[in-house]
């Protein structure tokens, strides 16, 4: 286990040192300037689109449930363990980077979350996509769908599945001895109820969830924030001063704030990693990019929102810097010091709807591309029981082989999806013009594939097709 772990430290050191950091960013600039800022400039759009998909029916899966099972995948570990870790590895700077990976990650996230709703095909009365089906029929690549679905299927079903039944033990043990082992047992068999329902039950249960934990840790951290009014500018001045203090340049530390911001920012928020777009397929929507824009507020709702929150409340304190501890553990006793011991118990509670609505997001990502490969059915439940077994081992593990592993099967996941939405980005920036024509038109935008010169390997946009679908949800409204 010994040099298997130096391995991993040792891919991972190039990795992200030398090859995603410099990618990630790049990509991002590109794809603001490229959109025109879509990230920004359409952010009212994104609630009142938000709004409108949760009032109205939909025969399939609605673009909020799309949307909240993307969250439930993103909204766990990385939001509170994952920012703990940040900030104890690579100091309070880490933040400030965190949330400049989402501002403009944003951008590469609406781009793979568009070309998610462009290419996605039927399944049984709903959709399906993601990057392996815009590989195999954008870049006519199928090899490399191939490649993404097994890494995908091996990130998300199996080690960030361990990742997140790892801190949901070290919670429970540390705010009740609770046994990892009986942590593990519990997580697999609820797991195992909820999945077996397919993705409608999947939708229904992260609809229902998602929000109410979500409101519920904000509130609690915003309470916490103003219960510390006086701290906030010196809690800023902190994070400012560790990106780019001249002491933390000259020791190596802003070095390290940049990777460990990015890679836990990365973590949280999926952005470019080919995560999202899987849910993103699965919506009933008039036009791709209206999806796309659900998507990229995900991106914010995750980073500039829950996991600042989790920054915020840990400054406050000085335990990061003194405690020793790291991970969900010193969230936990942040939060006790700062409320009481009902707190702990809170975001035990907490960490537990996050991390099993985790599972169940990722969960979804890995079946979705075993579905793509193809492959014989018993596939599927071979797969189940790897992730419940992956989540009885995660819940056992040793914290820190875990996250590495964690952060190499993200690496390379999100290098090959990278590579794919950079060779495919003009598809994207056609399908929004086509967008912001219409909207300026002051039309409720309508894509049909025609619109966007030789764009001819897709099932799902043509003209008879998307008048077929309007037609059905007239009459459900």
């Amino acid at each position: 286990m010994g040099n298997i772990h130096d391995f991993i430290i040792a891919a991972n050191s190039v990795l992200w040192k030398y090859v995603l950091i410099a990618v990630l960013l790049a990509l991002g600039v590109f794809f603001t300037l490229r959109t025109n800022f879509v990230q920004f400039r359409y952010i009212k759009e994104m609630f009142r689109l938000l709004g409108e998909s949760k009032q109205k029916e939909s025969s399939g899966v609605s673009s909020f449930q799309a949307f909240c099972i993307s969250i439930a995948s993103r909204v766990g570990t990385g939001t509170i363990a994952g920012v703990a870790i940040a900030i104890t590895t690579g100091g309070p700077g880490a933040i400030f980077w965190m949330w400049v990976i989402a501002l403009i990650g944003a951008a590469t996230g609406f781009i793979e979350s568009t070309l998610g709703q462009v290419y996605k095909i039927r399944d049984n009365g709903g959709y399906r996509g993601g990057p392996a089906y815009y590989m195999e029929q954008g870049l006519n690549k199928r090899w490399l769908g191939i490649i993404f679905s097994i890494l995908i299927t091996i990130t998300y079903g199996l080690v960030f599945n361990a990742v997140q039944a790892n801190t949901v033990s070290a919670a429970l043990q540390n705010a009740y001895s609770i046994d990892t082992k009986i942590t593990g047992i519990l997580l697999a068999l609820l797991f195992t109820v909820v999945v077996v329902g397919g993705i409608n039950r999947i939708a229904r249960f992260t609809e229902i969830i998602v929000p109410i934990m979500a409101i519920a840790y904000v509130g609690v951290a915003l309470f916490v924030m103003f219960k510390n009014i006086t701290l906030l500018p010196a809690v800023f001045e902190t994070i400012m001063a560790n990106a780019f203090g001249f002491r933390e340049f000259a020791g190596g530390g802003m070095g390290a704030a940049l990777m460990l911001g990015i890679q836990r920012g990365l973590f949280s928020n999926e952005a470019g990693m080919g995560s999202a777009p899987n849910a993103a397929a699965t919506a009933e929507v008039s036009h791709p990019v209206k999806q796309g824009l659900i998507q990229t507020l995900g991106v914010f709702t995750t980073t500039i929102i829950i996991c600042s929150a989790t920054a915020f409340m840990i400054l406050c304190s000085d335990l990061y810097a003194t405690s020793g501890l790291t991970g969900i553990e010193l969230t936990q006793i942040t939060l006790q010091e700062q409320l009481g011991g009902w707190a702990s118990a809170f975001l035990t509670f907490t960490i537990f709807l996050f991390v099993f609505s985790s599972l169940i997001g990722n969960y979804y990502y890995g079946e979705t591309n075993i579905e793509f490969l193809n492959i014989h059915k018993r596939w599927s439940y071979v797969y189940r029981i790897a992730v419940i077994a992956m989540i009885v081992l995660g819940s056992i593990a040793a914290l820190q082989f875990v996250w590495d592993m964690a952060d190499l099967f993200m690496g390379l996941m999100a290098l090959v999806n990278l590579l794919a939405i950079t060779l495919m980005s003009k598809t994207a920036f056609a399908v929004l013009k086509d967008f912001t024509r219409q909207m300026k038109a002051g039309k409720d935008p309508v894509f049909y594939a025609d619109t966007v010169p030789g764009l001819d390997n897709v099932e799902c946009w043509q003209r008879d097709d998307v008048q077929e679908t309007k037609k059905d949800q007239n009459h459900l409204a």
